[in-house]
């Protein structure tokens, strides 16, 4: 019986510790920043790793009254581009913890 209190201990420290390193890879994440383009630089966005998108750059030459259509359009892909790349991050960094385990809705 001792054993098994033993073992639980030692599982709620490695918990505990798993806890930690999850939340400190969180912030880490939080902190980068990625860029997504379109239209071959024209636009570009960047967003942090909490999927806030921080900046949008848009090249001068791009700005046409008569093109605002394509210049959403840039914006948007753009914009999706950013995403995907924190979704990826997001998935090399915390898959660390999940090794094998499948834990649907987690992030």
């Amino acid at each position: 019986m001792r054993g098994g209190m033993g073992n639980m201990q030692k599982m709620m420290k490695q918990m505990q510790k798993m806890q930690k390193d999850m939340a400190k890879a969180q912030e880490e994440l939080a902190e980068q920043v990625v860029e997504g383009t379109a239209g071959g630089g024209m636009v570009t966005v960047k967003a942090n790793g909490q999927k806030e998108i921080l900046d949008v750059i848009i090249k001068e030459d791009v700005v046409d009254p008569e093109d605002i259509e394509m210049l959403q359009d840039l914006v948007l892909a753009a914009t999706n581009e950013a995403l995907k790349k924190v979704d990826e991050i997001t998935n090399e960094t915390m898959g660390q913890f999940t090794k094998g385990m499948n834990m649907p809705g987690l992030f």
